[in-house]
């Protein structure tokens, strides 16, 4: 595995307590998302402290060109996490965020600045925090299954968690992963993009659509909740003008399918 983003990075031995940064999407759309994050991590024996007062990590101001409003809100995150715990934030498009642009969010102020710098430096996104700090090894329980991994822009050139996604599905025996045609290419959601420009926006899912079909997957796989809702939202759209009921092209979060696969009784 071509590993050379996470490779700069010193990796900690496995902790005893961790906070988690649920991210609004999984809050608000898949609150599932956000438990069987905490049940993968428990059952590793690690401590999950959740803060009620997180909010957003900011990222749809700072993408639209708000730098202050975007300062804002993450000012919100700064005075949170004061234990020196990892923070684990299942979606690479928030991790990013959070961990590349607080620091430049706050370079002109020497004291946010630290505080912005030692938050970054303990921020994971949950596929890379599996795989390189807990070393994730359960057996795969499940049927036989294929699936598609889309994984977001941010994960992928941010964060370089499109490895960890790909090497977690990979270690599950039953699991065949098959790769989209243009694998690399934004799903077009974008955060606020897909609603600013909601024909462009429609226009890329529906080629990502496409090429996940043509793969013949059972269901599409994500570690970002925006690509997910996007992409099966696209997907549930079209069954409904072919006049279907049932999803043709259903998809879960990275977390999900994993709990679910790797805990007793799974039978996908």
């Amino acid at each position: 595995m071509d590993n050379h983003i996470q490779t700069l990075r010193q990796y900690p031995a496995k902790p005893t307590d961790v906070y988690l940064f649920s991210t609004c999407l999984i809050d608000q759309f898949t609150p599932q998302a956000g438990l069987d994050t905490v049940n993968l991590l428990e059952r590793e024996g690690i401590r999950v402290h959740y803060l009620e007062q997180q909010t957003c990590c900011g990222q749809p101001a700072h993408s639209s060109g708000f730098p202050d409003e975007a300062r804002a809100v993450a000012l919100q995150q700064l005075g949170l996490f004061t234990q020196p715990w990892p923070v684990v934030v299942p979606s690479g498009s928030c991790g990013g965020m959070i961990r590349l642009h607080y620091p430049h969010l706050f370079a002109n102020d020497p004291e946010l600045h630290a505080k912005a710098v030692e938050l970054s430096q303990r921020v994971y996104e949950l596929t890379e925090f599996l795989v390189q700090v807990v070393h994730f090894n359960q057996p795969d329980l499940g049927a036989p299954c294929t699936v598609a991994l889309h994984t977001s822009c941010h994960a992928r050139r941010e964060m370089g968690s499109h490895e960890t996604s790909a090497a977690l599905l990979d270690s599950l025996e039953q699991v065949t992963v098959v790769e989209q045609a243009r694998i690399e290419e934004c799903c077009g959601f974008g955060g606020t993009f897909a609603m600013r420009y909601p024909d462009i926006s429609e226009a890329i899912v529906t080629d990502k659509v496409a090429a996940i079909r043509d793969t013949a997957a059972g269901r599409v796989v994500s570690a970002d909740c925006g690509c997910l809702l996007n992409i099966t939202g696209r997907a549930a759209k079209q069954d409904e003008i072919a006049g279907l009921t049932n999803p043709t092209l259903p998809g879960e979060h990275i977390a999900s399918f994993l709990w679910r696969r790797t805990t007793e009784g799974a039978t996908v």
